[in-house]
């Protein structure tokens, strides 16, 4: 299946939801092109898993506007939703039943045509065809993480929502789970995804971060770096992470944090970060500048310190 030509997979202005007096989702705006992957970053309760169910249908917004899959995301929710495959963070499927009896099960709740062709192509595809017959619930995390995306993909939608898909999978298992991700990307499917791990979100093409329900950060991760107007300095010695606690009330400094042998050492103003680090920049301590990274950007978002620099 080729690529389609990019288009909006999803355009939506002014989305706000509240739920009693908790303003979630503030006067949030977003455009994703086709076959993008979106990665959504932000503190535990910054309103990312709200914003997925939003826009795909599962929670009615309070006001907004737009289009999701060419659709209006207000009054054709339902057929938005028939058109999304949603993958929970807590798995979310039956763990009495098989792995080919899950998938059956989901191919009768869809009505899909041809369903044993459909759940065996899943599960030749995944990988779980000599596992067919194992139940759900003996997985382990990264099995029962291949399972979910089957479920979620066999009615071959056009739109993905991912909500912490990794949470506590092994390494190899994880960047498994991306390349295919990357493939389903490769051919036209929109992918939303919230996570924390830095490095996933370094794997998506481009990236939002809400915070307190506003998307407050909104492009690649080169590009909201380099937005930042971060200075980052690496110190590396012996014991120099006896010196964090020393460095992080500092004037300027907006973190410091230690890895392994180095620490590394963040702020906006170079002039006032130098200051900082002066008493440490001889022997045995050896410093050199770096370029920050997306954690360091991050860490200074929830400090509070966005401005207008990080608008969309």
């Amino acid at each position: 299946m080729s690529k389609a030509p990019t288009t909006a997979a999803i355009d939506v202005r002014g989305l706000n939801k509240s739920f009693g007096d908790k303003h979630v989702v503030r006067d949030v705006s977003i455009r994703v092109e086709t076959g993008r992957i979106t990665g959504f970053l932000g503190p535990n309760g910054a309103g990312k898993t709200t914003t997925l169910r939003l826009l795909c249908g599962l929670l009615t917004p309070d006001s907004g506007e737009g289009q999701v899959l060419g659709l209006n995301f207000r009054t054709q929710s339902d057929a938005i939703k028939r058109q999304t495959g949603y993958m929970t963070q807590r798995f979310s499927l039956y763990e009495d039943m098989t792995i080919q009896e899950n998938l059956d099960f989901v191919a009768r709740v869809y009505g899909l045509d041809n369903m044993k062709g459909r759940v065996t192509g899943a599960l030749d595809h995944l990988g779980l065809g000599d596992r067919r017959d194992q139940l759900a619930g003996a997985l382990s995390g990264g099995w029962k993480q291949r399972l979910a995306l089957a479920a979620a993909t066999l009615h071959d939608p056009k739109l993905l929502l991912l909500d912490e898909p990794t949470a506590g999978v092994d390494p190899k298992a994880r960047r498994e789970f991306w390349d295919e991700i990357h493939d389903l990307a490769d051919q036209g499917l929109t992918v939303l995804v919230s996570t924390h791990y830095m490095d996933e979100a370094e794997r998506c093409h481009d990236i939002g971060y809400i915070l307190h329900g506003q998307l407050i950060a909104r492009g690649t991760a080169q590009e909201i770096i380099a937005k930042s107007g971060l200075v980052t300095f690496n110190g590396e010695g012996p014991d120099i992470g006896r010196i964090v606690r020393d460095l992080e009330h500092k004037p300027g400094v907006l973190s410091a944090s230690a890895f392994g042998a180095a620490v590394h050492v963040s702020g906006t103003d170079r002039a006032a970060l130098e200051r900082a680090i002066a008493p440490y920049r001889k022997a045995p301590f050896a410093w050199t500048e770096a370029n920050p990274s997306l954690e360091d950007v991050f860490i200074q978002l929830m400090g509070d310190k966005a401005d207008d620099r990080y608008a969309a």
